[in-house]
């Protein structure tokens, strides 16, 4: 059962658990279990998903439960009126905030503008040898995505050289190996935690938050 985190008669918004996908999909076509279906099965009625979160990616995903909340906050995501906060684990020790302006090239090849911003909350040293190092250094960061590319934090992390731990194809695959191994991870250190909009019918100022499982 889907934890679900918001709800009202126009928008329902879960949180969203690592591994599964939102809708279904050509990249696993023997995956059986999607938010939209079971979600639909929960509440009893339909819901249109508003955005999408990645199958390794946790945390909050919006739906709508009519076609008019949903064309109403699809304008506000292109209209750039959605805030989204994540939680990333990343490789090493990142600066204390920062932007990446960095543009990125969508699936048919056109390149778009791409802009996150971010702040690193903490970092650790741990005694964890890798490679030629003694220890291993990583740092949890906020980011806030200014625009919606596909895959635009992962690619933006993995373009500073700091990939999120468990990122495949953009992370780092001797990182990943080494959380696999040691502390049987076998999925990525992203979560959208937060989501901050102004709610299309009711007007009212919306904050959602999903804590990490």
């Amino acid at each position: 059962m889907l934890e679900i985190i918001y709800q009202d008669d126009y928008l329902v918004a879960v949180n969203k658990p690592h591994g599964l996908f939102v809708h279904k999909t050509y990249l696993d076509p023997y995956a059986t279990e999607f938010v939209v279906q079971m979600l639909r099965n929960q509440i009893g009625k339909w819901v249109y998903p508003i955005h999408r979160l990645d199958r390794k990616t946790a945390g909050v995903l919006l739906l709508a439960l009519d076609k008019d909340a949903l064309n109403l906050m699809n304008q506000n995501f292109e209209n750039r009126l959605v805030n989204k906060q994540y939680l990333a684990i990343v490789r090493g020790f990142m600066a204390e905030n920062g932007i990446i302006d960095y543009p990125l090239f969508n699936e048919i090849g056109k390149q778009q503008d791409a802009i996150t911003n971010f702040q690193t909350l903490q970092t650790v040293e741990i005694d964890l040898p890798h490679g030629k190092h003694t220890t291993s250094r990583y740092s949890l960061v906020n980011a806030n995505p200014i625009t919606g590319r596909t895959h635009q934090i992962r690619r933006h992390f993995s373009h500073i050289f700091h990939p999120i731990i468990g990122d495949r194809p953009h992370g780092c695959n001797k990182q990943n190996k080494l959380f696999l191994e040691k502390f049987s991870l076998n999925t990525m250190m992203l979560h959208a935690a937060q989501l901050t909009f102004q709610h299309p019918i009711t007007e009212q100022n919306i904050s959602l938050t999903a804590n990490p499982s």
